[in-house]
């Protein structure tokens, strides 16, 4: 099911009546609507930077009449937090991590599945583009009260990253204490290679690391790139390409009925022809922090694509492990693997 306004009627006839009331607003020349936006990132972090282009775009695009604020850095809510805080129309716009979301709709781990494993970002961009990615939304749109503006924007590749023990293969991490960020799809993989998990809030990861609380984390290149994570002692890195993480732009119902549906209209096209460029830069962003953490002497290994293949293959045959830990439903499983594999 493709991204866009006519995806969803929000209501036919009374969104028709919301649209002509913001008409009638703006001429006579009330105050523009503005969406105050919470994101828990930098403002130098991607998401960020994306979401802040957009709103400019936004403004220019309608002369004014829909602004946006954004808070960065967790000012007003957490990812974790801020579904509730759309939700009770504490603040108009957000968008959080995917497996912040998890405990809303368990759906949202999806890109968890072994199919998704090792493989070339635009498999992932086709699935959750598509039914897979749809099916989240269509939940996620109905517990939070929220319009999703569409394509969702890339974080990037999640690896392995260690200390002390160079890893040239999944069987270097066994028996070794692994950070996960939470959830049960990282959790179950770390198992799964016979790691220990160990969960450890991100803003104590240097100190941990340096005090050698655990002995490695999964993350992304321009996680640890940001963090300066080499003089936490980080030195190796393992770059699999679990799963790709990616966050999930939405406006509250209460706002998005506010504005006129023609303006709805120009807000989803701008998302649509601008999300091409946001993941491109995650993209170039994730491969210069990669150059930044080997320059300051991080080792890097990339495994084969039969490598790749054959622990794919392995991960499947305890996907059902996976599937019950994570609380995935049939249908998201289904959609997922008819993408990866053409039937869809």
């Amino acid at each position: 099911m493709a991204y866009g306004i006519s995806r969803r009627a929000l209501g036919g006839s009374v969104v028709a009546g919301l649209g002509t009331f913001g008409i009638l607003r703006f001429a006579r020349g009330e105050a523009p609507i503005k969406l105050r936006c919470s994101l828990d990132t930098a403002p130098s972090h991607v998401r960020n930077v994306s979401i802040v282009d957009y709103l400019k775009k936004v403004e220019a695009a309608t002369g004014g009449k829909v602004t946006g604020e954004v808070f960065h850095s967790g000012q007003l809510y957490a990812d974790l937090n801020v579904g509730k805080a759309l939700l009770q129309g504490q603040v108009d716009m957000a968008a959080p991590g995917a497996w912040t979301q998890t405990g809303i709709v368990p759906d949202c781990d999806f890109c968890q599945l072994p199919v998704f494993y090792g493989q070339k970002i635009d498999v992932t961009h086709h699935a959750a583009d598509g039914k897979a990615g749809a099916h989240v939304a269509q939940q996620i749109e109905r517990k939070l009260r929220v319009r999703i503006l569409g394509p969702w924007i890339d974080l990037g590749f999640q690896n392995w990253y260690t200390t002390k023990k160079p890893i040239h293969t999944l069987a270097d991490l066994k028996g070794l204490k692994i950070r996960s960020p939470g959830g049960a799809g990282i959790s179950w993989r770390i198992a799964f290679i016979g790691g220990i998990p160990n969960t450890t809030a991100w803003p104590n990861v240097p100190l941990a690391l340096s005090q050698g609380t655990f002995d490695g984390f999964v993350s992304t290149n321009e996680s640890c790139a940001s963090a300066k994570l080499w003089e936490a002692g980080v030195r190796y890195s393992y770059q699999d390409h679990q799963y790709v993480g990616m966050y999930m732009p939405m406006i509250s119902q209460a706002a998005w009925g506010k504005i006129p549906a023609d303006i709805q209209k120009q807000m989803v096209d701008l998302w649509a022809a601008n999300i091409g460029t946001y993941r491109a830069n995650a993209y170039a962003s994730q491969e210069q922090a990669r150059k930044t953490m080997a320059d300051n002497g991080v080792t890097f290994v990339d495994p084969s694509e039969q490598v790749l293949a054959d622990t794919r293959k392995a991960m499947q045959g305890d996907v059902a492990t996976l599937i019950k830990d994570a609380k995935l439903s049939p249908e998201v499983v289904k959609l997922s693997e008819d993408s990866v594999n053409g039937n869809a």
